[in-house]
């Protein structure tokens, strides 16, 4: 699907005004949706907003890995940074906080427009509606579930919304549960209508195996164990497990050579083809990944970001088979003396990685991301980035899966075997090895799963929901445990922090809606 998606005009978002003035340039609602085509372009419209800021080409990184304890900031923009400490002073901080929530919900605008009008299209084949229609219910249960995640508490502080909205609407209030349930739903309805793979240009689009991972997703923030292991059953023992594998070169996940591989369970299709604007009204807007220019080290990129030394800590701690560093160390970050540790592995984007570069006052002792970054094959990185981002990869499903399985009871080893296929293909030892008591118990290989979830998936975006699935930030002692590893984590306040508030202006407009607790 790379470099054909096309955008569906924001003329077709609803609004009002006082002068009834139709533009003849732009289509209308009355006037659109009645072709197989008009479909398509809606459905496309609504894969448009992985283009925009607020989602996942830019602002959506600084809250699920930022706010972790994987990443932080150092920004010199003092709201940006404080919003990575917890220290959550304007609500209605565009960037930071409106931004995201906004695109999240026109994300689901744009979605229910295709659900709400795509039914009534005639079709020359209904498979071909079916599978819009499972798209649409795909994006949008992704939304939710990044609502819930983010936002989603014991307050009715979201809304759930199915019709195409207009400026008036005022939804109900909804718990994070309920939102997570509404993604759920989406989901399920996806999983039914969504064909098991794609070819040619459409490669990319939402399948079947994607829904069910989602849904699994949504499951485990639940702690709904049986059903997420269901879920994911399909891809790895199932009728789905055909398409799916691990690629033997770790490096393929993150560069744009080897796009939509078997590993590749749901992927965002990035390019560089327009180097133009991501507004709404853009006609030839900007398809690129805009991670890499904020998160790229001091006179690369913004550096607005970057990761937690731990991180290289840990994935040092184990040698592979031969005797060598974990290579995920490598593709995971830059940092000092990363030349020394692997062959050919002194670039970073233009600069070389030795004591003279690591002694500059704003490098020393910092450590920046790596995966999606350009460094591998030029010199710069910028708003126009074409790396796709595997939004779910088949080792995240399979760490997912082995923790469902000890979360029900089952057999330990099963478990320890999935593991270890994630670290045989990075050709590190078995868990026995080196993690003997992980592979014995229910509790212990819990804990190291924690850690094998870094080593394997550190800086793609799961974190923050794996640490609040585990708890870790619900009491003192997980808290604790945080801060040993990322001292923002001093600055959090158990029972609030968990989310996000929601941002003044929303709660303000809608009297149905409730702020997050102890906002």
């Amino acid at each position: 699907m790379k470099k054909y998606i096309y955008i569906l005009l924001a003329a077709l978002m609803v609004s009002s005004c006082d002068v009834d003035v139709e533009n003849p340039n732009t289509s209308t609602v009355p006037t659109f949706w009645k072709s197989e085509a008009d479909a398509q372009y809606g459905v496309n419209a609504v894969y448009n907003m992985f283009y925009k800021p607020g989602t996942y080409s830019r602002w959506l990184w600084f809250r699920l890995d930022l706010t972790s304890d994987e990443g932080f900031s150092q920004s010199p923009w003092a709201e940006l940074k404080e919003w990575t400490q917890f220290k959550y002073n304007n609500y209605n901080f565009w960037d930071g906080n409106a931004w995201t929530y906004r695109d999240c919900y026109e994300a689901i605008f744009r979605a229910n427009q295709v659900l709400t009008y795509v039914p009534e299209i005639e079709f020359s084949d209904e498979n071909n509606k079916n599978r819009i229609l499972g798209q649409a219910h795909f994006l949008r249960g992704l939304y939710y579930y990044n609502l819930a995640l983010l936002w989603g508490s014991s307050n009715k502080s979201l809304g759930i919304v199915f019709e195409p909205s207009t400026p008036d609407i005022r939804p109900e209030g909804h718990t994070g549960t309920e939102v997570y349930e509404q993604a759920i739903a989406d989901l399920t309805e996806a999983q039914k209508l969504l064909p098991e793979s794609w070819s040619g240009t459409d490669k990319g689009r939402a399948t079947k195996g994607a829904a069910l991972a989602q849904r699994a997703k949504c499951y485990m923030q639940l702690h709904r164990w049986d059903e997420a292991k269901a879920d994911l059953n399909w891809l790895v023992e199932g009728d789905g497990k055909k398409y799916y594998n691990l690629v033997p070169d770790y490096f393929d996940n993150f560069n744009h050579y080897n796009e939509n591989n078997v590993e590749s369970v749901f992927e965002i299709q990035y390019s560089d083809a327009n180097v133009g604007g991501d507004g709404d009204f853009d006609q030839d807007p900007n398809l690129g990944l805009n991670r890499g220019q904020f998160f790229a080290p001091p006179g690369i990129g913004w550096n607005d970001g970057e990761l937690r030394p731990w991180l290289v800590t840990e994935l040092k701690k184990e040698k592979n088979l031969d005797g060598e560093y974990d290579i995920r160390l490598k593709y995971t970050a830059f940092y000092e003396g990363m030349e020394k540790d692997f062959a050919d592995n002194d670039k970073i984007y233009g600069e070389t990685s030795n004591n003279d570069t690591w002694s500059r006052d704003n490098w020393k002792g910092r450590v920046f991301f790596r995966k999606y970054c350009t460094s591998y094959y030029r010199t710069f990185d910028d708003y126009y980035n074409p790396i796709n981002v595997r939004l779910i990869r088949y080792a995240d499903v399979l760490l997912m899966y082995a923790e469902c399985i000890a979360e029900t009871g089952g057999n330990i080893s099963e478990a320890v075997a999935l593991v270890d296929r994630v670290r045989a293909r990075v050709n590190m030892p078995p868990l026995s090895k080196n993690h003997a008591s992980a592979t014995s118990s229910k509790e212990a290989f819990l804990k190291r799963l924690q850690m094998e979830r870094v080593t394997e998936l550190a800086s793609e975006g799961v974190r923050w929901a794996d640490i609040k699935r585990w708890g870790l930030v619900d009491n003192q002692v997980g808290i604790d445990e945080l801060k040993s590893r990322d001292v923002d984590f001093d600055n959090f306040v158990i029972g609030k922090h968990n989310v996000l508030p929601i941002a003044s202006d929303e709660v303000n407009n809608n009297p149905n809606i409730e702020q997050n607790p102890n906002y």
